[in-house]
Protein backbone atom coordinates (compact mmCIF):
# COMPACT_ATOMS: atom_id res chain seq x y z
CA UNK A 1 0.00 0.00 0.00
CA UNK A 2 2.80 2.29 1.00
CA UNK A 3 4.35 1.28 -2.23
CA UNK A 4 1.24 2.68 -4.78
CA UNK A 5 1.69 6.20 -2.63
CA UNK A 6 5.26 6.84 -3.18
CA UNK A 7 5.27 7.30 -6.72
CA UNK A 8 1.93 10.06 -6.72
CA UNK A 9 3.69 11.87 -4.05
CA UNK A 10 6.68 12.37 -6.75
CA UNK A 11 3.58 13.84 -8.99
CA UNK A 12 2.77 16.75 -6.88
CA UNK A 13 4.13 20.11 -7.54
CA UNK A 14 6.12 21.50 -4.78
CA UNK A 15 5.35 24.82 -4.24
CA UNK A 16 8.12 25.76 -1.67
CA UNK A 17 10.17 25.00 -5.24
CA UNK A 18 9.08 28.72 -6.29
CA UNK A 19 11.43 31.30 -7.14
CA UNK A 20 11.60 35.08 -5.89
CA UNK A 21 10.33 36.18 -9.34
CA UNK A 22 7.43 39.09 -8.31
CA UNK A 23 4.05 39.81 -9.36
CA UNK A 24 4.25 43.04 -11.99
CA UNK A 25 7.88 42.05 -13.59
CA UNK A 26 6.02 44.42 -16.32
CA UNK A 27 6.51 48.10 -14.75
CA UNK A 28 9.97 48.32 -14.78
CA UNK A 29 10.40 47.93 -18.61
CA UNK A 30 7.54 50.07 -19.41
CA UNK A 31 9.10 53.23 -17.00
CA UNK A 32 12.05 52.39 -19.12
CA UNK A 33 10.45 52.76 -22.37
CA UNK A 34 8.26 56.10 -20.76
CA UNK A 35 11.82 57.57 -20.00
CA UNK A 36 13.12 57.45 -23.44
CA UNK A 37 10.33 58.42 -25.02
CA UNK A 38 10.31 61.81 -22.66
CA UNK A 39 13.59 62.09 -23.55
CA UNK A 40 13.41 61.49 -27.21
CA UNK A 41 10.62 64.57 -27.01
CA UNK A 42 12.66 67.31 -25.08
CA UNK A 43 15.73 66.44 -27.84
CA UNK A 44 12.95 67.68 -30.54
CA UNK A 45 11.62 70.23 -28.42
CA UNK A 46 14.51 71.87 -26.58
CA UNK A 47 14.93 75.76 -27.13
CA UNK A 48 17.54 75.91 -29.92
CA UNK A 49 20.31 78.83 -29.41
CA UNK A 50 19.06 81.95 -31.68
CA UNK A 51 21.24 82.86 -34.45
CA UNK A 52 22.29 86.07 -34.36
CA UNK A 53 24.46 88.27 -36.25
CA UNK A 54 26.65 90.40 -34.41
CA UNK A 55 29.29 93.56 -35.32
CA UNK A 56 32.51 95.09 -33.40
CA UNK A 57 31.82 98.21 -31.70
CA UNK A 58 34.09 100.21 -32.77
CA UNK A 59 36.49 103.36 -30.92
CA UNK A 60 35.82 106.65 -32.63
CA UNK A 61 39.05 107.25 -33.06
CA UNK A 62 39.02 104.53 -35.72
CA UNK A 63 36.01 106.00 -37.77
CA UNK A 64 36.34 107.86 -40.79
CA UNK A 65 37.12 111.75 -40.73
CA UNK A 66 34.18 112.37 -42.79
CA UNK A 67 31.59 110.75 -40.53
CA UNK A 68 28.17 111.73 -40.63
CA UNK A 69 26.40 113.94 -37.59
CA UNK A 70 23.39 114.65 -38.97
CA UNK A 71 21.13 113.75 -42.17
CA UNK A 72 18.51 115.78 -43.43
CA UNK A 73 16.37 116.30 -46.80
CA UNK A 74 15.48 119.71 -48.44
CA UNK A 75 15.20 121.09 -51.91
CA UNK A 76 16.98 122.52 -54.42
CA UNK A 77 16.31 126.31 -54.77
CA UNK A 78 17.68 129.12 -56.93
CA UNK A 79 19.11 132.47 -55.36
CA UNK A 80 17.92 134.29 -58.59
CA UNK A 81 14.75 133.60 -59.82
CA UNK A 82 11.86 135.97 -61.45
CA UNK A 83 8.73 135.71 -62.66
CA UNK A 84 9.08 138.34 -65.21
CA UNK A 85 6.40 140.98 -65.55
CA UNK A 86 5.57 144.53 -66.70
CA UNK A 87 5.37 148.05 -65.32
CA UNK A 88 2.52 148.71 -66.99
CA UNK A 89 -1.12 147.23 -67.51
CA UNK A 90 -1.44 146.64 -71.06
CA UNK A 91 -2.18 143.86 -73.87
CA UNK A 92 0.52 141.23 -75.21
CA UNK A 93 0.95 141.81 -78.64
CA UNK A 94 4.37 139.23 -78.89
CA UNK A 95 6.07 136.83 -76.98
CA UNK A 96 9.56 135.98 -78.07
CA UNK A 97 10.18 132.77 -75.38
CA UNK A 98 9.71 129.54 -74.88
CA UNK A 99 10.19 127.15 -72.41
CA UNK A 100 14.16 125.98 -71.65
CA UNK A 101 15.21 128.92 -73.62
CA UNK A 102 18.62 130.43 -72.37
CA UNK A 103 18.06 134.63 -72.10
CA UNK A 104 20.88 136.97 -71.62
CA UNK A 105 20.40 140.25 -69.00
CA UNK A 106 18.51 142.99 -71.30
CA UNK A 107 17.25 140.24 -73.45
CA UNK A 108 13.44 141.45 -75.09
CA UNK A 109 11.35 138.54 -73.74
CA UNK A 110 7.81 140.10 -74.79
CA UNK A 111 6.12 143.34 -76.13
CA UNK A 112 2.98 145.02 -75.27
CA UNK A 113 0.81 146.69 -77.13
CA UNK A 114 2.33 150.71 -77.79
CA UNK A 115 -0.38 152.00 -79.82
CA UNK A 116 -1.75 155.16 -77.03
CA UNK A 117 1.83 155.89 -75.92
CA UNK A 118 3.93 156.09 -79.61
CA UNK A 119 0.58 158.92 -80.04
CA UNK A 120 0.98 160.34 -77.23
CA UNK A 121 4.84 160.46 -77.73
CA UNK A 122 4.09 162.56 -80.65
CA UNK A 123 2.01 164.58 -79.48
CA UNK A 124 5.01 165.70 -76.61
CA UNK A 125 7.51 165.83 -79.80
CA UNK A 126 5.33 168.34 -81.77
CA UNK A 127 4.40 170.26 -78.17
CA UNK A 128 8.48 170.52 -78.29
CA UNK A 129 9.03 172.13 -81.70
CA UNK A 130 6.36 174.48 -81.28
CA UNK A 131 8.02 175.61 -77.88
CA UNK A 132 11.19 175.78 -79.66
CA UNK A 133 9.88 178.01 -82.30
CA UNK A 134 8.33 180.15 -79.64
CA UNK A 135 11.23 180.46 -78.21
CA UNK A 136 13.04 181.50 -81.33
CA UNK A 137 10.64 184.22 -81.95
CA UNK A 138 11.01 185.84 -78.90
CA UNK A 139 14.25 186.06 -78.69
CA UNK A 140 13.94 187.96 -82.18
CA UNK A 141 11.45 190.39 -79.69
CA UNK A 142 14.14 190.71 -77.23
CA UNK A 143 16.65 192.15 -80.09
CA UNK A 144 14.33 194.55 -81.77
CA UNK A 145 13.58 195.74 -77.73
CA UNK A 146 16.73 196.07 -77.02
CA UNK A 147 17.72 198.46 -79.97
CA UNK A 148 14.66 200.35 -79.37
CA UNK A 149 15.73 200.74 -75.86
CA UNK A 150 18.97 202.20 -76.71
CA UNK A 151 17.51 204.40 -79.52
CA UNK A 152 15.50 205.89 -76.97
CA UNK A 153 18.63 206.22 -74.65
CA UNK A 154 19.64 208.36 -77.66
CA UNK A 155 17.04 210.66 -77.89
CA UNK A 156 16.59 211.19 -73.95
CA UNK A 157 20.03 212.15 -73.56
CA UNK A 158 19.69 214.17 -76.77
CA UNK A 159 16.34 215.98 -75.01
CA UNK A 160 14.62 214.61 -78.28
CA UNK A 161 12.87 212.06 -76.39
CA UNK A 162 10.56 211.65 -73.47
CA UNK A 163 11.02 209.49 -70.21
CA UNK A 164 7.90 208.42 -71.05
CA UNK A 165 9.05 206.99 -74.24
CA UNK A 166 12.26 205.93 -72.85
CA UNK A 167 10.09 204.34 -70.36
CA UNK A 168 7.61 202.45 -72.38
CA UNK A 169 10.30 200.67 -74.74
CA UNK A 170 12.44 199.66 -70.95
CA UNK A 171 9.23 197.57 -69.89
CA UNK A 172 9.24 196.08 -73.43
CA UNK A 173 12.27 194.89 -73.18
CA UNK A 174 11.90 193.51 -69.87
CA UNK A 175 8.84 191.48 -70.52
CA UNK A 176 10.24 190.01 -73.78
CA UNK A 177 13.20 189.07 -71.33
CA UNK A 178 10.37 187.42 -68.49
CA UNK A 179 8.47 186.14 -71.50
CA UNK A 180 11.80 184.19 -72.59
CA UNK A 181 12.04 182.39 -69.53
CA UNK A 182 9.09 181.32 -69.31
CA UNK A 183 9.15 179.81 -73.08
CA UNK A 184 12.27 177.96 -71.86
CA UNK A 185 10.64 176.60 -68.88
CA UNK A 186 7.78 175.24 -71.48
CA UNK A 187 10.79 173.85 -73.84
CA UNK A 188 11.87 172.03 -70.54
CA UNK A 189 8.79 170.55 -69.83
CA UNK A 190 8.33 169.60 -73.07
CA UNK A 191 11.43 167.63 -72.95
CA UNK A 192 10.88 166.10 -70.06
CA UNK A 193 7.13 164.68 -71.22
CA UNK A 194 9.26 163.45 -74.19
CA UNK A 195 11.07 161.53 -71.82
CA UNK A 196 8.14 160.70 -69.71
CA UNK A 197 6.40 158.90 -72.61
CA UNK A 198 9.75 157.51 -74.15
CA UNK A 199 10.09 155.93 -71.06
CA UNK A 200 6.85 154.68 -71.05
CA UNK A 201 7.51 153.41 -74.12
CA UNK A 202 10.06 151.73 -73.53
CA UNK A 203 8.42 149.87 -70.21
CA UNK A 204 5.82 148.26 -73.41
CA UNK A 205 8.89 146.26 -73.66
CA UNK A 206 9.61 143.28 -71.16
CA UNK A 207 13.15 142.30 -70.89
CA UNK A 208 15.03 139.68 -68.78
CA UNK A 209 16.14 141.21 -65.51
CA UNK A 210 19.14 138.74 -65.30
CA UNK A 211 21.04 135.99 -67.70
CA UNK A 212 19.10 132.40 -66.98
CA UNK A 213 16.67 129.77 -68.37
CA UNK A 214 13.06 130.30 -69.00
CA UNK A 215 11.49 127.83 -66.85
CA UNK A 216 7.79 128.43 -67.36
CA UNK A 217 5.75 130.21 -70.27
CA UNK A 218 2.83 132.21 -68.90
CA UNK A 219 1.36 134.63 -71.39
CA UNK A 220 0.51 134.67 -74.96
CA UNK A 221 -0.23 137.03 -77.50
CA UNK A 222 -4.01 138.66 -77.10
CA UNK A 223 -3.71 138.63 -73.03
CA UNK A 224 -3.65 141.51 -70.81
CA UNK A 225 -0.92 141.31 -68.16
CA UNK A 226 -0.73 144.00 -65.41
CA UNK A 227 2.22 143.89 -62.84
CA UNK A 228 -0.86 143.55 -59.90
CA UNK A 229 -3.58 140.96 -60.03
CA UNK A 230 -6.68 142.91 -61.69
CA UNK A 231 -9.46 142.07 -63.98
CA UNK A 232 -11.11 138.56 -62.03
CA UNK A 233 -8.50 136.66 -62.94
CA UNK A 234 -8.28 137.37 -66.60
CA UNK A 235 -5.59 139.14 -66.03
CA UNK A 236 -2.09 137.66 -66.26
CA UNK A 237 0.94 138.70 -63.77
CA UNK A 238 3.62 137.57 -65.70
CA UNK A 239 5.35 136.60 -68.94
CA UNK A 240 7.31 134.21 -67.66
CA UNK A 241 9.85 132.53 -65.31
CA UNK A 242 13.72 133.06 -65.28
CA UNK A 243 15.90 131.16 -63.45
CA UNK A 244 19.77 131.88 -63.13
CA UNK A 245 21.18 128.56 -63.08
CA UNK A 246 24.39 129.65 -61.66
CA UNK A 247 22.73 130.89 -57.97
CA UNK A 248 21.00 126.60 -57.50
CA UNK A 249 21.83 126.03 -53.56
CA UNK A 250 20.08 123.80 -51.59
CA UNK A 251 17.69 124.88 -49.01
CA UNK A 252 16.92 122.62 -45.67
CA UNK A 253 14.78 122.78 -42.61
CA UNK A 254 16.90 121.37 -39.75
CA UNK A 255 15.07 120.65 -36.57
CA UNK A 256 16.08 123.09 -33.66
CA UNK A 257 17.14 120.66 -31.43
CA UNK A 258 20.35 119.55 -33.90
CA UNK A 259 20.90 122.55 -35.47
CA UNK A 260 23.94 122.72 -32.83
CA UNK A 261 25.35 119.87 -35.29
CA UNK A 262 25.56 122.71 -38.04
CA UNK A 263 28.06 125.27 -38.65
CA UNK A 264 28.56 127.31 -41.84
CA UNK A 265 31.48 125.70 -44.07
CA UNK A 266 30.56 122.59 -42.95
CA UNK A 267 31.08 119.43 -45.45
CA UNK A 268 27.86 118.30 -46.92
CA UNK A 269 27.45 115.47 -49.45
CA UNK A 270 23.84 115.80 -50.93
CA UNK A 271 22.06 113.04 -53.03
CA UNK A 272 19.39 113.91 -55.53
CA UNK A 273 16.50 111.28 -55.31
CA UNK A 274 16.48 111.38 -59.08
CA UNK A 275 20.25 110.02 -59.20
CA UNK A 276 20.62 107.93 -55.69
CA UNK A 277 24.24 106.67 -57.08
CA UNK A 278 25.45 110.31 -57.36
CA UNK A 279 26.86 111.97 -54.57
CA UNK A 280 27.34 115.71 -54.39
CA UNK A 281 30.25 117.67 -52.69
CA UNK A 282 28.46 120.43 -51.01
CA UNK A 283 29.56 122.82 -48.19
CA UNK A 284 26.57 125.14 -45.57
CA UNK A 285 26.79 128.57 -47.08
CA UNK A 286 24.72 129.79 -44.02
CA UNK A 287 22.32 129.29 -41.22
CA UNK A 288 19.57 131.71 -41.14
CA UNK A 289 19.35 133.09 -37.49
CA UNK A 290 16.12 132.65 -36.96
CA UNK A 291 13.23 130.15 -35.99
CA UNK A 292 10.38 128.83 -37.46
CA UNK A 293 7.96 128.11 -34.56
CA UNK A 294 5.66 126.83 -36.01
CA UNK A 295 7.68 123.76 -37.54
CA UNK A 296 10.66 123.99 -34.51
CA UNK A 297 13.13 124.25 -37.67
CA UNK A 298 16.13 126.49 -38.52
CA UNK A 299 16.57 127.04 -42.42
CA UNK A 300 20.26 126.03 -43.45
CA UNK A 301 21.79 127.32 -46.68
CA UNK A 302 23.64 124.13 -48.72
CA UNK A 303 25.95 125.44 -51.62
CA UNK A 304 27.05 123.11 -54.59
CA UNK A 305 30.69 123.11 -55.07
CA UNK A 306 30.30 122.44 -58.65
CA UNK A 307 27.31 122.81 -60.51
CA UNK A 308 25.77 119.88 -62.99
CA UNK A 309 23.35 120.78 -65.85
CA UNK A 310 21.37 117.74 -64.08
CA UNK A 311 20.84 119.57 -60.91
CA UNK A 312 17.31 121.53 -61.53
CA UNK A 313 14.92 123.85 -59.16
CA UNK A 314 12.74 122.06 -56.96
CA UNK A 315 14.61 118.87 -57.39
CA UNK A 316 14.61 116.81 -53.76
CA UNK A 317 17.40 115.87 -52.32
CA UNK A 318 19.06 114.21 -48.97
CA UNK A 319 21.98 115.50 -46.99
CA UNK A 320 24.17 113.96 -44.75
CA UNK A 321 26.09 116.42 -42.45
CA UNK A 322 29.85 115.23 -42.18
CA UNK A 323 31.83 116.42 -39.25
CA UNK A 324 33.86 119.20 -38.92
CA UNK A 325 37.75 118.87 -38.45
CA UNK A 326 38.29 118.35 -34.19
CA UNK A 327 34.96 117.35 -33.21
CA UNK A 328 35.34 113.95 -32.80
CA UNK A 329 33.65 113.35 -29.31
CA UNK A 330 35.66 112.99 -26.39
CA UNK A 331 36.31 109.78 -24.04
CA UNK A 332 35.49 105.91 -24.89
CA UNK A 333 32.68 106.92 -27.64
CA UNK A 334 31.78 104.16 -29.75
CA UNK A 335 30.40 103.35 -32.57
CA UNK A 336 27.73 101.11 -33.72
CA UNK A 337 25.56 100.53 -36.71
CA UNK A 338 22.25 102.12 -36.14
CA UNK A 339 20.22 98.69 -36.59
CA UNK A 340 21.94 97.64 -33.36
CA UNK A 341 20.25 99.70 -31.10
CA UNK A 342 16.88 99.35 -30.18
CA UNK A 343 14.32 102.36 -28.43
CA UNK A 344 11.97 100.64 -25.68
CA UNK A 345 10.17 102.89 -22.52
CA UNK A 346 12.15 105.90 -24.03
CA UNK A 347 15.65 104.36 -23.60
CA UNK A 348 18.26 103.12 -25.69
CA UNK A 349 19.36 98.97 -26.11
CA UNK A 350 22.03 97.43 -27.42
CA UNK A 351 22.14 93.27 -26.90
CA UNK A 352 25.71 92.06 -26.50
CA UNK A 353 26.70 89.14 -27.01
CA UNK A 354 29.36 87.32 -24.86
CA UNK A 355 30.37 83.64 -24.01
CA UNK A 356 27.08 82.72 -26.59
CA UNK A 357 24.61 84.19 -24.34
CA UNK A 358 22.93 87.53 -24.51
CA UNK A 359 22.87 90.59 -22.23
CA UNK A 360 20.34 93.56 -22.97
CA UNK A 361 22.12 96.74 -22.04
CA UNK A 362 20.85 100.37 -22.07
CA UNK A 363 23.06 102.63 -23.15
CA UNK A 364 24.02 106.75 -24.11
CA UNK A 365 23.48 107.67 -27.45
CA UNK A 366 25.21 111.31 -28.41
CA UNK A 367 23.91 111.42 -32.09
CA UNK A 368 22.90 109.51 -34.78
CA UNK A 369 24.00 108.94 -38.13
CA UNK A 370 22.66 107.73 -41.47
CA UNK A 371 23.60 104.32 -40.78
CA UNK A 372 25.69 104.41 -37.39
CA UNK A 373 24.76 105.74 -33.74
CA UNK A 374 27.63 106.92 -31.41
CA UNK A 375 27.34 105.59 -27.73
CA UNK A 376 29.37 107.57 -25.13
CA UNK A 377 28.50 105.12 -22.32
CA UNK A 378 27.08 101.75 -22.09
CA UNK A 379 29.43 100.09 -23.96
CA UNK A 380 33.29 99.65 -24.35
CA UNK A 381 35.43 99.63 -27.78
CA UNK A 382 35.22 95.51 -28.60
CA UNK A 383 32.48 94.30 -27.05
CA UNK A 384 30.08 92.61 -30.25
CA UNK A 385 26.61 93.86 -30.41
CA UNK A 386 23.51 92.38 -32.66
CA UNK A 387 22.86 93.88 -35.24
CA UNK A 388 18.66 93.49 -36.09
CA UNK A 389 17.70 91.65 -33.26
CA UNK A 390 14.44 90.95 -31.76
CA UNK A 391 12.92 92.49 -29.18
CA UNK A 392 11.69 89.23 -27.55
CA UNK A 393 15.46 88.32 -26.80
CA UNK A 394 16.00 88.85 -22.85
CA UNK A 395 19.34 88.75 -20.89
CA UNK A 396 20.80 85.63 -20.33
CA UNK A 397 19.05 83.27 -23.47
CA UNK A 398 21.47 81.47 -25.35
CA UNK A 399 22.69 82.57 -29.10
CA UNK A 400 24.93 81.57 -31.82
CA UNK A 401 26.80 84.11 -33.57
CA UNK A 402 28.43 84.99 -37.10
CA UNK A 403 30.55 87.64 -36.57
CA UNK A 404 31.73 90.15 -38.66
CA UNK A 405 33.95 93.11 -38.64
Amino acid sequence: MSDSKQPIDDLRIDRSARTGRPAFGWVLPLLLVLALALAALWWVTRPHPLALHTVLARDTQSAPADRTVLNASGYVTARREATVSSKVTGKVTEVLIEEGMHVQEGQVLARLDDTNVRASLLLAEAQLVSASNALAETRVRIREADQELQRQAGLLSNNIATHADYDHAQAAYLAYQAHLLQQQADVLVAQRTIQTWQQQLDDTIIRSPFAGIVTSKNAQPGEMISPISAGGGFTRTGIGTVVDMTSLEIEIDVNESYINRVEPGQPVEAVLDAYPDWKIPCKVIAIIPTADRQKSTVKVRVGFDKLDPRILPDMSVKVAFHEMGGTAPAGHAVIVPRAAVHQQDGRDLVLVVQDQHAQRRSVVISNFGADEAIITAGLSPGERVAVDWPDTVTTGAAVTESKAQ
